[in-house]
């Protein structure tokens, strides 16, 4: 054993202490995970060497074909796994085993309930890596060398996981890294070879890299080219995307999933592809079946694995897919682009421009058949990358119908509140005589579904779309129509329906409206600065009044994304429109001029303001008029 020199202890980051703990309790029931993460931890380390050794053919230090040597001691009751990868230097293990350098952390702790089969959910979001040994040992140990440096920076780092680790400098001869995890007390079953194997055939057979295991002794008496190595590979060791479509199993996709999204649950769908032509590259794209932690997050690093001819180049190649699609996971493997290629080569290359085309369409497609195929299984997409999804219109003008075909709206049709119908599903139900899409947009569901807006809707029979994602105004600003039809908000505007108005309602509209120009005046005076105009509407048969957003002016959702983001808001005033068939409003045509009328055309225009879920920005003066006009009732 190596001496050790420069040991210090270090504690964890309080964020692994935390999800040390919980991970540890959560995840009792799965604990076979270990192998997993360990064994793709030590493929990742082997996929940069040979990435790095491009430019610096020395750090293969001659060591041969890549390799993952697991194996056990009952006796001792450990299992080691062993890599000829990369390595770490020491700043490397500290900063990689002490912290977790990466986006969601926070939202992943306070997610935890305490509840094993939901913290088992969300770990498994998040990705456990490296820290699932504790789930199985007590004491870890890993012994490793960067390529590239000296025998003697080798590092030994140890930890029970409580809190603390030691990290020591030691004499390793060959680069790369060996953990030992010494098994707890119920976890002696992972010392037996046949349990790692099946663990290894279930999640790991796809991985390129060899993983070997001491040989059986029934096949060291037989013969085997192999014979007098010690060790036999346990694994196909071939690149699951190189191999046929007809000969990979639906299981093995899966698994391949869950090794390069370092993720519990199964995929959504997946698409395998090989392209031949002018561009030669083979992709194997997936839905995940739950958003990560970081997707919102803007300094998170999103995008494909990229290989060059096999040989391993980046996990987070975003060139290929745009910004919109990053929750999907994949593999793009091409024959066409230099090993030693660059972000810079990626940004700039008209090959990857035609690629990243091709690879939308096709994650468009997929996403496509998906919603025809299993409306279970896209309805829970949606609810997990909708809000992403919706940020397409305005990115990728070229495929915005594609794009719109694949959302779901909650409407009108519908009184559950779900998000399940499709621009398709409206069209099919568009009343004699309507053009329009209508849409109306809110804060939240319960709000829009009461909202005056849409009494004119419901007495037609017109279904509206309601839209209460936080970035639906934004992004209905970059959707101007669908299948030749345009998209009207019923907020906004004069409102207008067009032939769904007889002459006989359009005659008598005008009638009224020009009856009611007097009392018009009359409460544009009192209201004031408060409101842009006042006019009669024609949206509301029930309630006394409400307030609509200026044709060309900003609505609520946006103003406050704007306020959020820190962005100037321009300054707006709605449109006040009253029922002059409502008891109320034609009580208040009676009312002498004077305070008391003004009083009264103050608390319906707050009432409107209330209904639409903009607030009031005088609460006390409203509560005060509408007291003193309680009082007067009461006599």
């Amino acid at each position: 054993m190596s001496i050790e020199t420069h040991k210090e202890t270090l504690g964890f980051q309080t964020e692994v202490k935390q999800l040390l703990q919980l991970m540890i309790h959560s995840l009792y029931s799965n604990q076979e995970i270990f192998l997993r993460e360990l064994v793709s931890n030590a493929s990742d380390a082997i996929d940069n060497l040979r990435f790095q050794a491009i430019a610096r053919p020395e750090l293969l230090e001659g060591q041969g074909e890549p390799r993952i040597r697991i194996s056990t001691d009952k006796d001792a009751g450990t299992v080691t796994i062993e890599d000829n990868g990369i390595g770490m230097s020491r700043d490397e293990v500290v900063a990689n085993l002490g912290t977790i350098a990466r986006s969601g952390t926070a939202e992943l702790l306070r997610g935890m309930t305490g509840e094993q089969k939901k913290d088992s959910q969300l770990i498994g979001q998040f990705g456990v890596g490296f820290y699932s040994s504790f789930i199985v040992a007590d004491r870890v140990e890993v012994f490793t060398r960067r390529a590239g440096l000296a025998a003697g920076e080798g590092v030994h780092w140890s930890s029970t996981g409580e809190g603390e680790f030691e990290v020591a400098s030691i004499d390793k001869a060959e680069p790369g890294t060996r953990i030992v995890l010494h098994l707890k007390e119920g976890a002696g079953e992972f010392a037996d070879d046949w349990r790692l194997r099946g663990i290894i055939k279930r999640y790991a057979d796809h991985i390129g890299a060899a993983i070997e295991m001491p040989r059986q002794a029934a096949d060291e008496a037989g013969e085997d080219d192999n014979a007098g190595t010690g060790w036999e590979s346990v694994n196909d060791a071939s690149a699951l995307w190189t191999r046929p479509r007809n000969e990979i199993g639906d299981d093995e996709y899966r698994a391949f999933y869950q090794h390069i999204a370092h993720d519990f649950e199964d995929p959504l769908a997946w698409s395998h592809n090989k392209v031949e032509g002018n561009l030669e590259y083979t992709s194997l794209l997936y839905v995940p079946g739950r958003a990560g932690f970081d997707l919102y997050h803007r300094d998170a690093n999103h995008g494909l694995k990229l290989y060059v001819q096999r040989v391993f180049i980046t996990d987070r190649a975003d060139q290929f897919l745009p910004n919109y699609l990053r929750f999907v996971r994949g593999v793009v493997d091409s024959g066409d682009l230099s090993l030693n290629v660059s972000r810079e080569i990626l940004q700039n290359s008209p090959a990857v421009a035609s690629m990243k085309t091709a690879l939308t369409r096709r994650v468009l497609d997929m996403l496509a058949k998906l919603a025809t195929d299993d409306t279970d299984k896209y309805a829970k997409f949606w609810a997990q990358f909708g809000e992403v999804l919706k940020e397409g219109p305005a990115e990728d003008a070229g495929n915005r119908e594609k794009i719109a075909a694949l959302f779901r709206f909650a409407s009108t049709h519908d009184d559950s509140g779900k998000p399940s119908v499709s621009l398709a599903d409206y069209l099919g139900r568009m009343q004699d005589g309507q053009d329009k899409i209508y849409y109306l947009v809110g804060e939240s569901h319960t709000q829009l579904r009461n909202n005056p807006h849409l009494e004119v809707f419901r007495k037609k029979g017109v279904e509206v779309l309601l839209l209460s994602d936080r970035i639906d105004e934004w992004m209905m600003g970059y959707l101007q129509e669908f299948d030749g039809k345009g998209f009207v908000d019923v907020g906004r505007g004069d409102l207008d329906l067009g032939k769904l108005d007889s002459s006989e309602d359009k005659a008598r509209q005008e009638e009224i409206a020009k009856a009611s120009e007097g009392l018009v005046e009359r409460i544009k005076g009192a209201l004031g600065e408060q409101v842009s105009q006042v006019r009669v509407s024609h949206r509301l048969t029930e309630s006394p009044a409400v307030l609509a957003v200026g044709e060309h002016d900003i609505g609520a959702q946006m103003r406050h994304l704007l306020e959020a983001s820190g962005q100037a808001v321009p300054e707006s005033k709605p449109v006040f429109e009253f029922n002059p068939e409502h008891p109320l409003i034609q009580r208040l045509d009676r009312e002498a001029a004077g305070e008391r009328f003004d009083a009264l055309s103050h608390i319906l225009f707050e009432q409107a303001s209330l209904a639409a879920g903009h607030g009031l920005k005088d609460p006390a003066g409203y509560v005060g008029r509408l007291n003193k006009l309680l009082i007067e009732l009461a006599g």
